[in-house]
């Protein structure tokens, strides 16, 4: 234990030397302006999430992507959560609910933040210059009901209050995978991606969102995997994500256009 100690302990101090004061700006070196790792002046994004795994909360790919292209995109970055129950909880390597057991949206969201995370109730348009919201079944099951009941989900009330006041407010939204789903219910007439419209011998598996993303009166237009589309209008920006069977790096390709086209629309 003295040898760990004697390992560890000057590494903290001088880490804790190294940090920043509170209120100091740190100089923009040059390596720092290379990678984007100072985001001293970058856009102000709030990172809605809806769990903590693929099939009952937040798909953690997409989330993890989202947070490692608004790094490098100089953004400071808030996470936030719906204060709520999810659906159900289900068993990862069985795919199958499991019984009597429940959690909280919030609090599994916070596995993914690290614990740096606000309840969704907290988050306002004026305090950030855009909000993106990964996919991940917790999209469809826990900030709305879509995976139930289709075009005729309800989305949760804060969900629905943080889309009409970014859009209200001119600013930009970005969601991927399933989330787009969101948008096409609370914003009337806006334009969004889930892919492609054909399962083309299963690469598109979930390609008849599509046509329930039209039934809710929004335009759905295609996209590759790598792509990202911008609704210049209402300024949302949507990507494919997981609703593509793919390599990870081509989902990791199209969320960076996805952030950097919801940056781009900050003017930051």
């Amino acid at each position: 234990m003295a040898a760990v100690r004697a390992l560890v302990v000057p590494r903290l101090l001088a880490a804790s030397a190294l940090a920043p004061l509170p209120g100091r700006l740190r100089a923009l070196t040059p390596r720092a302006a290379l990678h984007g790792s100072a985001p001293l002046f970058g856009a102000r994004v709030a990172l809605v999430l809806s769990g903590c795994g693929v099939y009952d909360g937040t798909e953690i790919h997409e989330a993890s992507a989202i947070l490692v292209h608004l790094s490098r995109g100089g953004a400071e970055v808030q996470i936030f959560a719906p204060d709520v129950a999810q659906m159900h909880v289900i068993d990862h390597t069985r795919g199958q609910p499991s019984e009597n057991e429940s959690r909280n949206v919030l609090a599994e969201s916070a596995r993914i933040a690290r614990g740096k995370i606000s309840s969704l109730a907290q988050l306002s348009a004026a305090n950030h210059d855009a909000a993106i919201f990964p996919g991940g079944f917790g999209a469809a099951k826990n900030l709305s009901t879509f995976a139930v009941d289709g075009k005729d989900c309800r989305v949760n009330e804060d969900v629905a209050r943080v889309l009409k006041e970014f859009h209200a407010a001119g600013k930009p939204i970005g969601l991927c995978c399933i989330a787009p789903v969101l948008a096409a219910k609370v914003l009337s007439g806006v334009e969004v991606t889930v892919g492609h419209e054909q399962e083309e011998g299963g690469k598109w598996p979930y390609a008849g969102t599509a046509e329930a993303i039209k039934a809710l009166g929004a335009k759905h237009c295609v996209k590759g995997v790598t792509e990202a589309h911008v609704d210049w209008k209402n300024k949302v920006v949507t990507t494919p994500a997981f609703m593509c069977e793919t390599a990870l790096h081509h989902i990791h390709d199209g969320i960076g256009a996805m952030v950097k086209s919801v940056l781009e629309l900050t003017g930051k």
